[in-house]
């Protein structure tokens, strides 16, 4: 039986602006900051406070309603600033980081004698568990739940994604041995899928089931493999990390020390030397664009993540605990006077009428942020189903979120989607409606009513 999986719904959104296949270390950045928003569903509990002292993978705040899921600091340094927002809710914490790192030493782990609860004490105690998520829900694993498999998506197919194999290229022992790590953690298999072009540094890892991926975007989802691999039906759970997390959880492993190491891609065509940086978590956005030809007086926006997902962050503002790209385009205030009555060729459209986009499919776009349209009420077009590739309806799921029918959720397979499945449904929205926020709210509404 073949592993392939070959996706053929979908859409590809060619843009300009990847990032060069190069690898720089990026100016290192004075503050790092973690922000509970980036953890969904977490109520953060405070550990340390304003003027703490930490070291780079001690614990500063807990999840109040796990207590054992444990948040670090990816830096050695003092807190120097605990924002709040309304209701006192904690926004971030500012770490001012040493010249001179020091770590919490765990120890090296033993692995061979180690069982599945061994592995997950230690991660937890460690700050490693966060980068393990589940499906059903899209949040932080739940320690207490044993999942039926668990995925790791190799492949990247998001418009100017970072591309992970070169991501991680030289970091084979620390992968292997979070493969293993995560092995002992699930009864099922550990799914890691790849591009099928070209060769894998996943293809001699031990321990795993090896997909190789083909199609258009969202075909290096994890949601979409999950689909087509192993769907999530009622009472299951599955895991899933990101690739270059498994790195950081191996070298955790290896030298007991918390490694908040991410290689990002610098993307987009408001980049004059798109390329990539090795950095740390949390680290300010400005320690790699300003020096890479993106004018502070430009009409810009960055983003902590890729085009359709990704979060708008300030110039000022700091890199998302899961991303690994920052992409910066340029920001579309800007209106064109009766711009949906004449031939359009600089933009990327399913359809036909009136756009010329599906002449030169090889083309590379220079698209902004504008919507092109205002906020109006749903219309059935059929185009959500031409790039959604999950044995799932798209519209019909989307209503039962905004109408709060749970039965009708569960039905149509709520468990095994999250916000990122529908950002493609999203960007070819006549209707410009939030897909990608109908669904969080949809996810977050099943898991407060049904857990």
């Amino acid at each position: 039986m073949s592993n392939d999986i070959k996706i053929k719904k979908g859409l590809d959104i060619k843009l300009k602006g990847e990032a060069e296949k190069a690898i720089e270390n990026a100016i290192i950045s004075n503050f790092y900051t973690l922000r509970p928003e980036d953890f969904h569903g977490v109520t953060p509990k405070l550990i340390a406070k304003v003027g703490s002292k930490v070291k780079a993978g001690e614990p500063v705040f807990y999840d109040k309603n796990n207590e054992a899921v444990k948040f670090v600091s990816p830096v050695s340094g003092e807190i120097v600033e605990i924002p709040r927002g309304e209701k006192r809710r904690i926004l971030a914490l500012k770490i001012q980081a040493d010249k001179e790192q020091t770590y919490v030493d765990h120890g090296k782990f033993d692995l061979e004698p180690a069982r599945g609860e061994d592995v997950k004490k230690h991660l937890l105690a460690t700050g490693c568990w966060p980068f393990i998520k589940q499906r059903p829900y899209d949040v932080i694993a739940n320690p207490e739940k044993s999942p039926k498999a668990i995925f790791i998506s190799a492949y990247a197919s998001a418009p100017l994604a970072a591309d992970l194999e070169f991501a991680l290229q030289s970091k084979e022992a620390e992968i292997q041995v979070a493969l293993t790590a995560l092995g002992k953690l699930t009864t099922g298999k550990v799914h890691v899928s790849v591009s099928k072009k070209g060769d894998s540094l996943f293809a001699g890892m031990k321990g795993i089931s090896l997909h190789k991926v083909s199609g258009p975007h969202p075909s290096g989802n994890v949601g979409t493999q999950i689909n087509k691999i192993d769907p999530v039906n009622k009472g299951e759970v599955v895991w899933t990390v990101n690739a270059q997390d498994l790195v950081n959880i191996g070298a955790l492993l290896l030298t007991g020390k918390f490694s908040a190491e991410r290689v990002v891609a610098l993307a987009g065509s408001a980049v004059k030397k798109p390329r990539y940086f090795r950095t740390k978590l949390g680290c300010e956005v400005a320690s790699m664009i300003y020096d890479n030809g993106v004018d502070k007086n430009e009409n810009i926006r960055i983003i902590s993540g890729n085009v359709l997902t990704g979060k708008q962050v300030q110039p000022d503002g700091y890199l998302d605990y899961y991303s690994n790209v920052i992409t910066v385009i340029p920001e579309g205030n800007d209106y064109e006077l009766f711009g949906w009555n004449k031939p359009i060729f600089n933009k990327v459209s399913t359809s036909r009428a009136l756009t010329f986009s599906w002449l030169t499919p090889n083309k590379k776009y220079d698209l902004n942020t504008n919507t092109n349209g205002e906020h109006r009420a749903f219309v059935t077009t059929g185009t959500y189903e031409e790039v959604f590739p999950l044995d799932i309806f798209p519209m019909q799921i989307l209503k039962a979120c905004m109408y709060k029918d749970l039965d009708e959720m569960e039905a149509l397979g709520m468990y095994e989607v999250a916000p990122e499945d529908f950002a493609l449904t999203e960007f070819v929205c006549v209707s410009k409606q939030p897909h990608q926020k109908i669904i969080r709210e949809g996810l977050d509404l099943m898991l407060k009513e049904i857990g």
